[in-house]
């Protein structure tokens, strides 16, 4: 959710130079097999905004800033990713939210759906509204959003180290997003704010945010009913155009996900199973912890704001650790799950401290 301002977060590699081979999908793109569609091009995908869920959705998000008089409704089109570029009335969505078949291909290649949920999506988009709007009326140009948010035109950083306790944000996406960069602090309260099921003043109550929330209200009843300075709805890095394979998209986006996760567990590992010969008989911590990986991961993810595919790097890495050791589970499973996720956090901990990837949003 990203503002162009500075280049994007995730690095892109230059356009394949793929040989075209589909002028479109050979199979009707709900019977189309995971390999048939990651050797297909973006391009050639069979698939378009109008007529979605996401476009209903993008509708929703148009009634809620008609309901707050703001007439700078900004467009949506297909694209690889969520991302509002520079001077832009608009966004752009993931192509995998325009049908069902992507998703599921999604959630296979990344392990979790970003914005499939209704509620997650809202808050996306809600986000994304804020950055066309800032960017629509300029209002990262006036004194006080720079004295609230900072300054817009601040490097956007590769990474940013989340402070889970600080009050001085609201708190939409996960990951602590609005600490990311001045300009996201602005659409994550922007998004706080337009939310019609929450009441903001109470809820932030004694907040430094609290006076974020208040400067944005009086932004928007100052603009309402006013034309944006910048209009223009043109789309950048279209789906249209992208020309390399749905397959070089994943392996660019797992590559961005991946993490060095530290061995140094031996002896938290130990703790949780058990290695003496004499419970040869009792079941594998490796098989354990396959039949566990979804709800670990799932848990982890969900708990910490850690990509899902990132937490699957740790529990792949803790499988084959567990299976060189030869170590068994000598607790029940309730017990075992528990301790599990102990470690599973304290470790997913570390990305913090390192600093967590800014994720293009």
């Amino acid at each position: 959710m990203s503002n162009l301002r500075q280049p994007a977060a995730r690095p892109r590699r230059a356009p394949a130079r793929a040989v075209r081979t589909h002028a479109a999908l050979p199979l009707p793109l709900q019977e189309a097999s995971d390999e048939v569609l990651l050797a297909t091009r973006l391009c050639d995908l069979p698939v378009r905004l109008k007529g979605s869920l996401m476009a209903r959705r993008v509708q929703r998000l148009h009634r809620e800033l008609s309901a707050r008089s703001i007439v700078a409704l900004p467009h949506a089109w297909l694209s690889e990713e969520f991302f509002n570029p520079d001077g832009v009335l608009g966004f752009a969505v993931p192509f995998y939210l325009a049908h069902r078949r992507l998703m599921q291909l999604e959630r296979s290649q990344m392990m979790e759906v970003e914005g499939a949920g209704e509620a997650e999506c809202r808050r996306i988009l809600r986000h994304e509204a804020g950055h066309a709007i800032d960017d629509a009326y300029e209002l990262h140009t006036r004194e006080r959003y720079r004295h609230l948010f900072g300054d817009a035109n601040v490097p956007y950083p590769t990474s940013y180290k989340p402070r889970p306790q600080s009050r001085n944000f609201v708190i939409n996406l996960t990951n602590w997003y609005a600490q990311g960069h001045p300009v996201e602090d602005f659409a994550e309260t922007f998004a706080v704010w337009l939310n019609p099921h929450l009441d903001w003043r109470k809820d932030y109550a004694g907040w430094p945010a609290l006076e974020k929330l208040e400067y944005v209200d009086e932004l928007m009843r100052e603009i309402a009913g006013k034309p944006p300075r910048i209009a223009r709805k043109t789309e950048v890095e279209p789906l249209r155009k992208a020309t390399r394979t749905v397959g070089e998209h994943y392996e660019e986006k797992r590559a961005y996900f991946s993490w060095r996760w530290p061995a140094n567990y031996d002896q938290d590992l130990r703790r949780i199973f058990g290695e003496d010969p004499s419970n040869s008989g009792l079941p594998t911590a490796t098989g354990f912890l396959r039949r566990n990986r979804v709800y670990l991961r799932t848990r982890i993810a969900e708990g910490t704001g850690v990509h899902a595919y990132a937490v699957d790097q740790l529990l792949r890495q803790m499988i084959a650790r567990v299976q060189k050791l030869g170590l068994r589970v000598i607790e029940p499973p309730a017990p075992t799950i528990e301790k599990l996720l102990v470690v599973l956090t304290m470790q997913t901990a570390g990305v913090f401290h390192k600093g967590y990837p800014k994720v293009a949003l």
